[in-house]
């Protein structure tokens, strides 16, 4: 995909106002970003829980001074803290809109992979660094900024307004139906809009209505009571690390396809009207191979006769993501009496995770090789979630983007889990979801470097501002 540059917004002439107050907003709408990418919100380590109370505050303050009211900092027992606030007065024959972002973030991961502290906003290219400058406090802005412009330049909203800005949807949300249900009358909305997804490239926003779905698993292997001299006993005895490469290697065909039996048997064939809109976004290999920095030589997985697009969004994949086995440093001529691997299983969308899981476990013991014990544990499990990039709601979407960034938005699956968009949908009968961000594919979230592109960040802010416009001039068909 080579990268897109945006014309000037082409925008409806009753909304110049609104849409002159982002633009003017910009200076304003960076520093509060670096504001919040300087708090070092990593759900995931206990050390930094101070830090994300505090980036949980400082969400607040930015939905109170644009003009929110009743914002409160929600701390449920257990859950990392979550911020809501609202404005209701655009009266009963507008829609409720719930806007949703994250607060909190990746751990670093490789520090002296970064070319700039993680935590210190650094401009480059006209790039902004930082550990969540994309994922996702650049969310929480697009919606700060509407809300500002809007209160700002008319008092007012076009559409009832609800936020929830959560706080571990990097821990996999474990606490967000426990939420949604005890705060469905205050969340209950129309339309949810879900602004922690990936555009197609920078000037060429997405509009996501498929996402996979996961389990992972826990695999144990054990040949031995405890390690012994593999001088003296090896070719005898099978030692654990062998078996399970052995195993793993079951997993996969010729082509890196999955190849365990009964694992695909609920994947949906692809349409062709989807095929045909795949062959639109013009996929080009050399490009994602420069996205990925895939090494010279090597080659991507996938039966060569599927396009990039149906690999990436719409079939499983079985990943080993983590081992516990010895380190090189430490290495001694022994074999290895067990090891233990993390397994990361991403669903196609109506994939059924159980039965998934119970695919892989059956498979896995079955292939133990020399005899060894397999034994396999179930960890977090969600399904896929898809839905028909049709409606008022999301040709609303198509509107607003479309004059925000002066192109039609693509349409487009995502790879990635996110577990809390079918809660969402589910807990308030149906709502449709706008999956909706500000991340493009160099952004590298959740990697080294990761990254927001300055002006797509604009350009996401002005288009979240004309949406609530165009969900309100559609108010007919949206009202539940």
């Amino acid at each position: 995909m080579a990268e897109h540059r945006s014309p000037q917004p082409a925008v409806p002439e009753h909304l110049a106002d609104v849409t002159s107050h982002v633009l003017a907003d910009e200076e304003r709408i960076r520093a509060d970003l670096e504001d919040l990418v300087r708090i070092p919100s990593i759900s995931a380590l206990p050390d930094h829980t101070d830090d994300v109370r505090r980036s949980a505050t400082a969400t607040a303050a930015l939905l109170s001074d644009a003009g929110l009211e009743d914002v409160e900092v929600l701390e449920l027992d257990g859950m990392p803290p979550a911020v809501t606030g609202s404005w209701l007065h655009a009266g009963d024959h507008a829609p409720t809109v719930l806007l949703y972002a994250h607060h909190d973030v990746q751990p670093v991961g490789t520090a002296h992979r970064w070319h700039s502290d993680p935590f210190t906003p650094t401009e480059r290219d006209g790039r902004l660094y930082g550990r969540g400058a994309a994922d996702d406090k650049a969310g929480i802005m697009t919606h700060v900024a509407a809300i500002r412009a809007w209160l700002a330049t008319r008092g007012s909203l076009p559409v009832n307004v609800k936020v929830l800005i959560e706080g571990e949807e990097e821990l996999g949300s474990p606490h967000l139906l426990e939420l949604l249900q005890g705060w469905s009358g205050q969340l209950d909305s129309d339309v949810i809009v879900l602004a922690d997804l990936v555009n197609r490239d920078v000037g060429w926003p997405s509009l996501t209505y498929a996402l996979r779905g996961m389990v992972e698993l826990t695999v144990r292997v054990r040949t031995l009571e405890q390690p012994v001299h593999s001088g003296l006993w090896g070719g005898a005895v099978p030692d654990a690390l062998t078996a399970t490469a052995r195993l793993l290697a079951t997993l996969h065909d010729e082509h890196g396809q999955v190849a365990v039996p009964g694992f695909l048997a609920d994947v949906r064939p692809t349409p062709e009207v989807e095929r045909e809109r795949f062959a639109a976004l013009g996929t080009e290999e050399q490009q994602l191979r420069r996205d990925v920095q895939l090494l010279e030589g090597v080659r991507f997985t996938g039966h060569p006769d599927s396009t990039f697009e149906e690999r990436l969004w719409l079939r499983p994949t079985i990943t080993p993501t983590a081992m516990d086995v010895t380190p090189v440093a430490d290495a001694s001529n022994t074999l290895l009496s067990e090891v233990t691997t993390r397994l990361s299983c991403r669903l196609a969308p109506g994939q059924d995770p159980d039965r998934a899981a119970q695919a892989l476990i059956d498979h896995l013991v079955g292939h133990a090789p020399f005899g060894a014990h397999v034994e396999v544990v179930t960890g977090a499990a969600t399904p896929g979630w898809l839905m028909e990039p049709t409606g008022p709601a999301w040709s609303a979407a198509v509107a607003a983007m479309t004059a925000a960034y002066g192109r039609e938005p693509a349409a487009m699956g995502c790879g990635g889990s996110i577990p809390f968009v079918g809660p969402f949908s589910e807990a308030f009968d149906g709502a449709p979801c706008l999956l909706v961000g500000v991340e493009d594919p160099r952004s590298n979230a959740h990697g080294e470097d990761e990254s927001v592109h300055l002006e797509d960040l604009l350009r996401a802010c002005l288009a979240q501002a004309l949406l609530l416009a165009e969900l309100a001039d559609r108010a007919g068909e949206l009202r539940r």
